[in-house]
């Protein structure tokens, strides 16, 4: 099965003196149906090796295919395309917009994208809801939803387009652990029964222990990868 990203001797610093380097020579390959956990401590990588991944940095060198594509030639409108046609996005924070309810949320990547009409737009962003357990609150606006339900609408918006590629970073640092739990079990089912590649950043033991790939990374680098046995 061929790799969703892979990446090879992939590097981002920053210009200085001395120069700061955040992602040092790093080979990844990102599968398929697979859920990947990237692990350390704080200011080891994680975060600018995410942005690496999903085409928001450009790496200073190494190289960086997306189905087999080299991403590295591209400019910022054809990288903003891929982003918007094949990518999802979770974050910590939600960053729903206040003015919209949850359905509307859910609907903006897809009127954006151009692909459905309105009215199937709208029906699809209600299946989501319902899948995430929200179909009843989709005239809510974000400040009428529990910080759980927020970011449930925010994983429905980040699949709306049917990515083949969802990244999240600490999707789970502002919930509880009930929260947490749930947010979880749909990333596994994202992976797992939607076929979806999932990577995630995360200081959350928990999300990391529930992942099939854990990476280590320490000073830019991956120090450790290991898998686990579904």
């Amino acid at each position: 099965m061929s790799a969703v990203m892979q990446a090879e001797g992939l590097s981002r610093s920053l210009a200085g003196t001395p120069p700061v380097t955040l992602v040092s020579d790093v080979a990844i390959a990102i599968e398929p149906a697979s859920f990947t956990a990237i692990v350390g401590p704080s200011g080891c990588g994680k975060s600018s090796l995410l942005y690496l991944l999903g085409l928001l940095d450009r790496p200073t060198s190494g190289t960086l295919l997306f189905q087999g594509r080299d991403m590295n030639p591209l400019d910022g409108d054809a990288r903003a395309q891929i982003r918007l046609a094949s990518f999802g996005f979770v974050f910590q924070f939600h960053f729903l917009l206040p003015e919209f309810t949850a359905l509307e949320n859910v609907m903006l990547p897809m009127r954006r994208l151009g692909r459905l009409p309105q009215a199937q737009a709208r029906d699809k962003a209600l299946g989501l809801l319902d899948e995430m357990g929200l179909g009843a609150k989709s005239g809510k606006t974000p400040d009428r939803l529990s910080g759980g339900e927020r970011q449930r609408v925010a994983i429905a918006r980040a699949i709306a387009n049917d990515p083949v590629l969802v990244l999240c970073d600490e999707p789970t640092g502002n919930l509880d652990s009930q929260n947490s739990a749930r947010v979880v079990d749909l990333f596994r089912s994202l992976a797992h029964d939607q076929g979806r590649a999932l990577v995630c950043v995360t200081h959350d033991a928990d999300v990391a222990a529930a992942a099939d790939v854990q990476i280590s990374m320490l000073d830019g680098r991956i120090s450790e990868t290991s898998v686990r046995t579904r």
